[in-house]
């Protein structure tokens, strides 16, 4: 017999939460948790995250050198390691990006180190000090897998066979040797291998047959050299909502695949910007009118995934191929007074908001997006991290990761609810984004996104196949939706416990204005 229990959902108010009249638009929404009918496992790979050879993202980001005075690990910052290994980053992607189709490996291994400009990042000389060992080491220390990028541009098959032997092999060949001298004689483990980045733009100005000719050759001939750790391979798919590339690496693979070639992956790479190019949308000091249109366009996500996803279904119904989302975030305008080819951007409560919605659409689209990579990491666009020197500050993006930490290989669980509606001139967006998962942990986590700045929202919340006693968890809102951290003030926005008091059957809570809510239904 199934359990019935409503559960009302509350939270803590904010400086901004001003009391409403009592009208339709201020009644709890009514929501129920179908713990019985378990769905696609979320796999942790959708909280990926992505390194790029650019700005201050890997120099001064991870990368201080070995001789800093700022506390590391062979060059590699204490801080930010502590403060990824906390969010449990299970991938990082490197090089790039657009860095990748110009990046030669041999140029970063060894004790003598080629310097280069970056051409795809401001023209500044980069040192190759951070290559492929530091940054395996990296990974390492983070606890993360490595998500390494082919340089299909200007590379070559037999450069990009060289380095996944360099850095896979476990026999006692020339590269494997030299891997030893460079102080790793045990072969790295390359969890997933992209093949190109946006070869339809900076990858090469590629059509899809020209890519797709690529793409039977590197997948052919380069992969693992360890045979009992395999890579993925990951070809590159669309920037935009055109099926057109789409349609051609799937009937390729369709067509082609088997002992000699074969892919098990399809990138999407889709970018927050509103108002057209080049992003000038201010990350601080906004009103609400852009907050309003921001969120608007990053909901455009999920008719993005169904789209291209409709087509991959058409060559493959059974889901072999995973969609993955390995660019995704809000691209901003820089930082006033910073190098404007650094894409240096601040990260307010709006940030987490549109974190916390992204997550939401991948995970309902958990059985074909199975891995993503927020862009960037560190110091670039929608990072978790900012540095200047010695300093770090952590952002409300990395808030929504931690807290979303329970969600990482949890089974979904559908939500049906009536989202309500959060109008502003003429936006109408829902007030109430949900999802729910059982972590392995055994328990029930429910996330709930007010998108709504200006009022608190109750949720009554009901579960079928499960009876909670309590309810914990942490709340994220803050004093304005443009508030962000800083090094002076580094907490501004953060999150803040929260628990439910049982009555009457009811756990009773209220979540802020512009909030997200991370809550454990417990027995």
């Amino acid at each position: 017999m199934r359990h019935l229990m409503t559960v009302g959902l509350c939270a803590l108010a904010t400086a901004f939460a001003a009391t409403a009249p009592a009208n339709a638009a201020d009644r709890a929404i009514r929501l129920t948790v179908d713990a019985g009918k378990p769905g696609a496992t979320i796999d942790r790979h959708l909280f990926g995250q992505f390194a790029e050879q650019l700005g201050h993202g890997i120099y001064g980001g991870i990368w201080v050198g070995k001789d800093s005075a700022i506390p590391n690990t062979r060059g590699i910052r204490n801080d930010v390691v502590a403060a990824l290994k906390a969010i449990k980053v299970p991938n990082v992607r490197w090089p790039g990006g657009c860095y990748a189709d110009s990046y030669h490996w041999r140029d970063g291994i060894g004790p003598h180190r080629t310097t280069r400009v970056n051409t795809a990042w401001g023209n500044v000389v980069d040192s190759n000090a951070f290559g492929t060992d530091e940054f395996m080491d990296f990974a390492k220390q983070v606890g993360a897998e490595a998500y390494i990028s082919l340089n299909v541009g200007s590379g070559t098959v037999a450069e990009a066979q060289d380095w996944m032997e360099y850095m896979t092999a476990d026999q006692p060949t020339t590269l494997a040797k030299l891997r030893a001298a460079n102080g790793h004689p045990a072969p790295y483990r390359v969890a997933m291998m992209g093949i190109g980045n946006e070869s339809w733009d900076c990858g090469g100005l590629m059509t899809p047959d020209e890519y797709t000719a690529e793409l039977r050759r590197y997948a052919r001939f380069v992969g693992s050299y360890n045979a009992k750790e395999p890579s993925l391979k990951i070809a590159v798919g669309p920037g935009t909502d055109d099926t057109a590339w789409t349609e051609a690496v799937m009937k390729t693979w369709k067509e082609r695949h088997g002992w000699s070639f074969d892919i098990q992956g399809l990138s999407l790479h889709s970018y927050t910007i509103y108002d057209g190019w080049p992003p000038h949308m201010p990350a601080t000091g906004f009103d609400e009118s852009a907050y309003a249109h921001v969120i608007k366009e990053t909901l455009k996500m999920g008719p993005l995934i169904d789209k291209q996803s409709a087509v991959m279904d058409k060559y493959d119904p059974e889901k072999k191929i995973a969609l993955v989302v390995d660019e995704w975030g809000a691209w901003l305008a820089p930082t006033p007074g910073t190098n404007p080819a650094f894409l240096m951007q601040q990260n307010s409560q709006r940030d987490a908001i549109l974190a916390a919605l992204n997550i939401n659409i991948f995970a309902r689209h958990a059985d074909r997006v199975r891995a993503a990579n927020i862009a960037q990491m560190i110091n670039v666009l929608q990072a978790m991290i900012l540095t200047d020197g010695p300093k770090m500050v952590l952002t409300p993006t990395y808030d929504v990761f931690k807290m979303y930490v329970p969600f990482q290989d949890a089974t979904f669980i559908p939500v049906s609810y009536d989202a309500g509606s959060y109008v502003h001139g003429d936006t109408t967006l829902p007030r109430l984004d949900a999802i729910a998962a059982r972590g392995k942990d055994g328990k029930i986590w429910l996330s709930l996104t007010n998108l709504d700045p200006n009022r608190p929202l109750d949720v009554d919340a009901a579960a079928l196949g499960f009876k909670a006693t309590s309810a914990n968890g942490q709340t994220l809102s803050a004093p304005k939706v443009d508030s962000v951290n800083t090094f002076d003030h580094p907490r501004t926005v953060a999150p803040r416990s929260i628990s439910g008091t049982l009555k009457n059957g009811a756990i009773v809570l209220t979540l802020p204005p512009a909030s997200v809510t991370v809550v454990s239904l417990q027995p």
